[in-house]
């Protein structure tokens, strides 16, 4: 009887899934999401009723791509993440045939001078979504296969920055500099975080800084971005008119803000108000104080990711590991990114805010991140419960 107890298998000690949740990440980005959806109302409301006739018709579509997110985090919260650790290669086949896909004549469409989307008939596609994922979930399993080779061997330690870089040279070609510059930053991070030479880490760095800083010189438009970032008021009206505008809104906000749909700037002032400065309309509605308030929820969310990858790694789990801290990071980047060009912190480039920009492909590909990262939680939370116990270190 002794014997056969030792050799039961795990599965019949299973946590219900409810009660294997990280309670305290779902329900900060529950709140998260919802603050999201009023401030997409309210900043898309203007755009909406001349366009469509319809004050609410980006909100209800928003609304249904959000519960549409909500039910692929579910989806793939039912998946062990070992699948995804042994079909990692096949994932990054799919990734570089959406982005080549898209630039096919007669595929891909184009929306002021980007080729980026794939109509599907109810919403167009934006590849750059679904390869962020893939992504994560590709350099995760790497990772797992070759952690000792990637403190012995240069080719171990090459292969992810290619690969990254192919998908960064095929995205700049749509052209998408900001989620090529975020692919290439997020292979860069796992590597130190997997525990990377110092040396090769930081030559890495500095040639990708040398490659950024020549695409920008080098092309036209790119130039024309930092030049008015750098001063945006002496062309107010046309290069700094995105910045200026944002930097109204954010000026007008003040402590406590305007209020709640009062946003002056929002009226055709300020463009992409409901993609990529919705920021800038929630500053001047809730002030700095709720300015505040989101960042402190997106940094717990990062914060927590973070924190789950270092435990899956103690309770010998790496992929669970490497997946949540690209999660992490990915959220975090993007996040500093849209956050960092709406403030003039950054230059201009067109990622969305996460659980708060308008967009289909943006809604479903947080979704699938957010039930990854609440899979890996699950799975720290089942080997908890069997009695695993941490090791001291981890990568």
């Amino acid at each position: 009887m002794a014997d056969a107890a030792l050799i039961r298998p795990a599965t019949s000690d299973r946590l219900p899934l409810w009660a294997g949740l990280d309670q305290r990440l779902l329900w900060v980005i529950a709140a998260t999401a919802l603050l999201g959806l009023v401030m997409l109302a309210s900043a898309s409301t203007s755009l909406a009723e001349q366009a469509t006739g319809d004050a609410f018709y980006h909100f209800k579509r928003q609304l249904l791509f959000a519960l549409l997110g909500a039910g692929l985090a579910f989806a793939l919260l039912q998946i062990p993440l070992a699948t995804w650790e042994r079909v990692g290669p096949m994932l990054l086949l799919v990734a570089v045939g959406l982005l080549v896909l898209v630039l096919l004549p007669g595929v891909g469409r184009e929306v002021n001078g980007a080729v980026r989307w794939i109509p599907l008939g109810v919403f167009n596609l934006q590849v750059a979504e679904p390869v962020k994922v893939l992504m994560a979930l590709y350099l995760a399993g790497f990772l797992v296969r070759r952690q000792q080779q990637l403190q012995t061997t240069m080719a171990a330690f090459l292969v992810p920055v290619v690969v990254a870089g192919i998908c960064a040279f095929l995205l700049l070609l749509q052209p998408d500099f900001g989620t090529a510059l975020m692919l290439m930053a997020l292979a860069v991070a796992l590597l130190y975080l997997a525990g990377a030479p110092l040396w090769r880490f930081a030559a890495l760095v500095a040639a990708l800084a040398a490659a950024a800083a020549a695409l920008v010189v080098y092309s036209p438009y790119r130039w024309q971005r930092v030049t008015a970032f750098m001063d945006p008021w002496s062309d107010p009206f046309n290069t700094g008119f995105q910045l200026t505008q944002s930097l109204i809104a954010i000026g007008r906000g003040d402590w406590f803000g305007v209020g709640l749909g009062g946003s002056v700037q929002k009226l055709f002032y300020l463009p992409e108000a409901h993609t990529d400065f919705v920021f800038a309309v929630l500053a001047e509605e809730l002030g700095w104080i709720g300015v505040l308030a989101v960042v402190a929820l997106f940094t717990f969310i990062v914060a927590r990711a973070l924190y789950l990858g270092w435990q899956c790694h103690r309770h010998r789990l790496p992929f669970a590991g490497y997946l949540a801290w690209a999660v992490g990071l990915s959220i975090g980047l993007q996040v500093f990114i849209n956050m960092g060009v709406a403030t003039g912190l950054l230059p201009t480039k067109g990622l969305t805010l996460p659980l708060f920009s308008y967009g289909g492909s943006s809604a479903l590909a947080t979704g699938a991140l957010i039930g990854l990262l609440l899979r890996a939680g699950y799975e720290l939370a089942q080997a908890r419960a069997e009695g695993r116990r941490p090791e001291e270190a981890a990568p």
